[in-house]
């Protein structure tokens, strides 16, 4: 196994060298194109602009575009290593810009280190960009170039190892004071380390309340004190009055440490003498001021938090300052002041209060995260940060009067950040939003499994759903306590003595309707001791809404209790499944991907008729493309047959439905290559957003590839045909896949 430290070279050096690129954002493919990006045509929006300067945020990337600066001089932890040293670092900063919050950055290493100089540089190239992120400067040297810069440029700019760790301490503290039940007043505050970001998070901690007189900072010679000698303008602000005490000294009694130093100079006796439910933040990397696990043995009361990524609480910048430069950005505001970090500070604080998403306890292996002792702040996966502390930092400039672009629309502001990174779609928060509206009776037949009970934990919670589980209910409960999924529904064991009397009543409808296909009405009692039967006959006498079932089983045995106790809606020949890709350019819909092995001609038109009538449900005009290796008689196999003969019937029936094919699939999602050769073709026009597959076999494989591939998300698979709702999962399902089929269930209900 390699090192740690050859894994990292080969990481940076390996294919294309280093970590970041420039792409262009616009087509570059023909010689049009280049006069059109060059010369002849941009010298247009250079007129534009020399016009109206302000114009240079519509015809450049300098409102998207951030400067990662830094002369080298204090390196992470490692010291002044220069500038090209830096490099990497600043080409990583770049990196977590784009890939947080979609803002492109440009690094600049300035090989400089005198102060008038470091300046004049920065001046001198800002016009390339919308913000300025200053990186890795040694203090003091680091507040008066922030200083300077700020108060001589008119764009956002902010030293982030200052104010990063602030900020994100800053929400720490606030929500570790809430757990603790103290009040920010009143605490003392220890503070080990008096650099650049121990001054800055001092000074917002000052901000949001704690009182400067029970302050107690130290540098590496000690207390800061009235009394010492050369004691810069930025460490006198904290310098105290009365005797000089040692750091085991000023701890006793203190309730928050705040360490920003080096490794291992807390033990265990000092927190120990600290005050009840001690807060302790040794930030120092790679080694805090006091190991993890002897932090937790020190005493049970601890509140803790670290600079790393392997242990609970990590305050790690990447929580804010994408986000603080998306939200200052998005509304051109010309600096980024107090206001505006106090808001990311209370942003990040109320978000880690939130519910967590399902994905997030994925991405950090984790069953159950919520707010407490070992989560005060949000993990830095948590895809709601960009949606949350961006508009937050937006309304504090307006407020503030910093902001030159005011955003008039936060609805659709909102929408635009998710949209960024592909993080949500419109059609998901329309069907959320629809189903909170007349929450439906839920069926859950697996309810002893942990991805199921997490889901209708999670319907319930977000007034989705009125879940009704069915299993052993002392399993059921006992799980509820292990995972603190407690919320309120209804737990139902089909096999316990209570229900004898529903389950005949069940049995007689199954009966009525089975006995001339070999059911015995003693063989119908005995199936509904099965969930999945008792489950559908509760859907079917309108004891509940909708079934959710499958994530433990085979399709074909989940589905048949539905289809015998249920049945499918009438003027039906055929059900089918089908799945929703959501992506950047919005939903495709699949289908058939889960039901019909082999349909007819006949059987594929009847399906895309069900498929469409379920797009228009969703307020989404349906565009089908049958789709096969053959491009409109290019071939004279099966399946193309089959796939034109359906498209023939469908254009006879369904005049007004747009639907074509046989066609290849990059054909149907591409309308320049279907113009230059099948101009008569309904797709045209517009693309399509509806793929009809030839057999299982291909829709089946499709979505598989699409999901892994291109990591998408979905909704699915949706059974479309059933006379009430019912939605049979694919085993493997995460829970945020069950929840987006809980949400379409319960608008369907509803319907």
């Amino acid at each position: 196994m390699k090192s740690k430290r050859a894994e990292a070279l080969d990481y940076h050096s390996q294919g294309r060298k280093g970590k970041i690129e420039v792409i262009p954002s616009k087509p570059t493919s023909t010689q049009r194109d280049l006069a059109l990006a060059y010369s002849p045509g941009v010298a247009e929006p250079c007129i534009e602009i020399a016009k109206n300067p302000d114009t240079v945020y519509e015809y450049t990337a300098k409102g998207n575009l951030v400067a990662v600066i830094s002369n080298g001089t204090a390196v992470l932890g490692l010291g002044d290593l220069g500038a090209e040293a830096s490099k990497p670092v600043m080409e990583g900063k770049g990196l977590l810009f784009k890939i947080f919050a979609d803002i492109d950055v440009f690094d600049i290493e300035v090989n400089e280190t005198d102060v008038d100089a470091f300046v004049k540089t920065v001046k001198a190239i800002s016009p390339t960009f919308g913000g300025i992120n200053l990186e890795d400067l040694k203090a003091p040297e680091a507040f008066e170039i922030e200083r300077r810069l700020k108060a001589e440029l008119d764009i956002p700019v902010m030293h982030d190892d200052q104010h990063g760790t602030a900020i994100i301490s800053s929400a720490a503290l606030l929500n570790a004071l809430e757990l603790a039940n103290k009040k920010i007043e009143k605490v003392k505050v220890v503070i080990n380390g008096a650099g650049a970001s121990a001054i800055s998070c001092a000074k917002l901690y000052l901000s949001l309340g704690v009182n400067p007189k029970h302050v107690y900072m130290f540098d590496s010679k000690g207390l800061l004190t009235k009394d010492r000698k050369n004691l810069d303008e930025h460490k006198a602000l904290f310098a105290r009055e009365g005797k000089d005490l040692s750091l085991e000294e000023a701890m006793q009694g203190a309730d928050v440490f705040l360490g920003l130093s080096k490794g291992n100079v807390v033990s265990k006796k000092m927190v120990k003498s600290m005050a009840s439910s001690p807060i302790v933040f040794a930030l120092a990397n790679p080694d805090p001021e006091i190991a993890y696990k002897e932090a937790i043995e020190s005493r049970e009361d601890i509140i803790l938090a670290t600079g790393r990524s392997d242990h609970p609480n990590q305050v790690n910048n990447v929580l804010g300052f994408p986000f603080i430069f998306r939200g200052a950005l998005d509304v051109r505001a010309s600096c980024i002041n107090e206001s505006m970090k106090l808001a990311a500070v209370r942003a990040i604080a109320d978000l880690a209060k939130a519910t967590v998403p399902e994905e997030v306890n994925e991405a950090y292996g984790e069953r159950n995260l919520s707010f407490g002792k070992d989560l005060i702040i949000p993990k830095p996966l948590d895809p709601r940060l960009i949606y949350t502390i961006a508009p937050a930092v937006a309304k504090a400039a307006m407020e503030s009067g910093v902001a030159k672009s005011p955003i008039k629309d936060w609805d659709k502001y909102e929408l635009e950040l998710k949209n960024r990174l592909g993080l949500d779609n419109k059609l998901i928060k329309n069907i959320t939003q629809r189903a909170k509206k007349k929450p439906k009776r839920v069926v859950f037949a697996e309810a002893d499994n942990y991805k199921i009970l997490k889901a209708a934990y999670l319907a319930a919670d977000e007034g989705i759903a009125l879940p009704i589980l069915l299993g052993n209910k002392e399993l059921i409960h006992s799980m509820m306590s292990e995972y603190s999924l407690n919320f309120e529904c209804t737990i139902i064991d089909p096999r316990e003595r209570s229900e004898k009397e529903r389950r005949s009543a069940y049995a007689k409808i199954l009966f009525e309707k089975r006995k001339r296909r070999g059911l015995t009405l003693f063989e119908a009692e005995k199936l509904m001791h099965e969930r999945n039967y008792f489950g559908s006959a509760m859907v079917e006498t309108g004891d509940a809404d909708a079934l959710i079932s499958g994530l433990t089983r085979n399709y074909a045995t989940a589905i048949k209790p539905a289809l015998q106790v249920i049945g499918v809606e009438e003027g039906v020949s055929k059900i089918a499944g089908m799945y929703i890709i959501i992506t950047k350019d919005g939903p495709f819909f699949f289908a058939d991907t889960t039901v019909n092995i082999n349909p007819s001609a006949r059987e594929i038109a009847d399906i895309s008729l069900l498929v469409a009538k379920a797009v228009k449900r969703l307020k989404i005009e349906p565009r089908l493309a049958l789709l096969s290796y053959s491009n409109f008689g290019s071939n004279e196999g099966d399946d193309a047959l089959k796939m034109r003969e359906a498209a023939r019937l469908l254009h006879e029936e369904q005049k007004d439905l747009i639907a074509d094919g046989e066609i290849q699939a990059n054909f149907a999602l591409n309308t320049e290559l279907v113009n230059d050769f099948f101009n008569f073709s309904d797709l045209a026009k517009k693309s399509a957003n509806t793929l009809i597959f030839p057999n299982l076999s291909s829709g089946n494989i499709a979505y598989k590839l699409i999901q892994e591939m291109a990591k998408v998300e979905s909704i699915g698979p949706l059974l479309l045909g059933m006379k009430k709702p019912v939605h049979v999962l694919q085993i493997g399902s995460s829970v945020r896949e069950i929840l987006n089929v809980v949400s379409i269930a319960v608008t369907d209900a509803q319907r």
